[in-house]
């Protein structure tokens, strides 16, 4: 079984003569991976993931006056509900957006500030994030990505992981005192 993106042909794929069959999404982390990246279903479901989780936390909320304990609650509880499994997300421009959607309707509810409030007063986004003082839920994705992507670099198995971590030289001028030293590269074998 195997997957393919746009960029290759629609050629049957055999091995040793047995055609193998094409699938066009699989499950990775009980999240749908799919041909076209398309991060909808899995938004949806992460949105009523953190909706739950807000609903755990929902009365200390709203009863505490103190922001850092909000901001802590949602950092520790909704956040991760919010963005679980997202070092598999490639996010686009409209899944961002998607994301920041969700995260301003927790955050209004976490100050107590209706929409219609926020529009009538003229109250910014950036000053409610100001008020409310917790992590921006598209960066916290995308870090959550790197941090995948470093735990990988830092494998020692001797697989693909030290090929990719190696330095490479930028530049013409380091690979000749690369050349003259006899080192080639930074890391000890």
């Amino acid at each position: 079984m195997f997957m393919r993106n746009g960029l290759v042909s629609y050629v049957p794929f055999t091995l040793n003569g047995t055609i193998i069959s094409e699938w066009s999404s699989y499950a990775y982390l009980v999240r749908k991976i799919n041909t076209m990246n398309d991060l909808a279903p899995e938004l949806s479901k992460r949105k009523r993931a953190a909706g739950g989780a807000f609903k755990s936390i929902k009365d200390v909320v709203k009863r505490t006056k103190n922001t850092r304990l909000c901001a802590y609650l949602f950092d520790s509880a909704v956040l991760p509900a919010l963005t679980y499994a997202s070092q598999t997300w490639w996010l686009r421009k409209q899944d961002e957006r998607s994301l920041s959607v969700i995260e301003r309707a927790v955050e209004r509810a976490i100050l107590g500030v209706s929409c219609f409030t926020q529009v009538k007063e003229g109250i910014q986004t950036l000053d409610l994030r100001q008020r409310s003082k917790i992590k921006d839920a598209v960066l916290y994705a995308k870090q959550s990505k790197v941090r995948c992507v470093g735990h990988v670099m830092r494998m020692n198995d001797k697989q693909w992981t030290r090929a990719v971590s190696d330095r490479i030289p930028c530049d013409s001028t380091q690979q000749e005192d690369d050349g003259l030293n006899g080192q080639s590269s930074s890391r000890q074998t």
